[in-house]
């Protein structure tokens, strides 16, 4: 029988993908970014759900994601590494006509084309646009990024761009014009974000007992973070008129 690891479930989150979201973080991840708030979920715990019980408690929810056009969004840790039990969650849950969105920097398995056909929108995690960078940022090739973007494409799945803005690392032009590549790679993108920084998993570090490599670096400025995306989009759209 496939189970999971489930590390908790968010319920109403509105931040995950389009309205009123179930947000069910799965345990596990390949990658260390030096940013990350979420460092409890590095290593996949104890498989604590079976496909049918995480999908009838998501299912509890159905009539808030009806009225608006809300959904569920697998997130983590990584949820490419459980794969197989996504899979099996995303048939029962389309039975029922759930949105589903996948949260994900795209680091898992390595084969993709059959989770995206289940899934409605990637929200696709950017950690560094350069080999080097991300190499420094994550502790990992940048190679299996590159080969989620290609099964992205072949799936022709709706695709959310996702950059966290690292104060001294993101905010120059240098960086926007990498970026702006990278994204001109991906296809059907609706949307791009940028998230500053924040410092706000600094204390599960200390929890845990983790050195945290960025315990001194100085948390992104939302108005700064906002200037900078106004920026890069002015870029895009500048290009598109040449």
């Amino acid at each position: 029988m496939i189970k999971g690891s489930v590390d908790s479930l968010e319920t109403f989150g509105l931040v995950d993908g389009p309205g009123i979201r179930t947000v069910v973080f799965l345990s596990g991840c390949r990658l260390r970014c030096k940013y990350c708030h979420n460092p409890e979920m590095w290593i996949k715990g104890k498989e604590n759900y079976t496909p049918e019980e995480l999908a009838r408690k998501i299912l509890r929810n159905k009539p808030y994601f009806k009225r608006n056009s809300g959904g569920v969004t697998f997130s983590g840790g990584e949820p490419l590494l459980q794969s197989e039990f996504v899979i099996e969650v995303c048939k029962l849950l389309k039975k029922e006509d759930i949105h589903i969105a996948l949260d994900t920097a795209g680091v898992g398995n390595g084969d993709y084309d059959e989770i995206l056909s289940y899934i409605d929108l990637v929200l696709f995690d950017i950690k560094h646009v350069t080999p080097d960078g991300y190499k420094d940022l994550t502790g990992h090739e940048i190679d299996d990024s590159f080969r989620f973007i290609e099964a992205m494409n072949r799936s022709g799945v709706s695709v959310w761009i996702r950059q966290v803005i690292v104060p001294g690392l993101m905010d120059n032009d240098e960086y926007l014009k990498g970026l702006k590549e990278t994204v001109k790679k991906i296809k059907n993108v609706q949307k791009i974000e940028f998230l500053p920084y924040h410092k706000l998993g600094d204390e599960k570090y200390q929890k845990l007992g983790i050195f945290n490599p960025y315990q001194d670096k100085e948390a992104m400025d939302a108005t700064s973070c906002q200037q900078l995306y106004e920026k890069f989009m002015r870029m895009i759209h500048e290009e598109e008129q040449n």
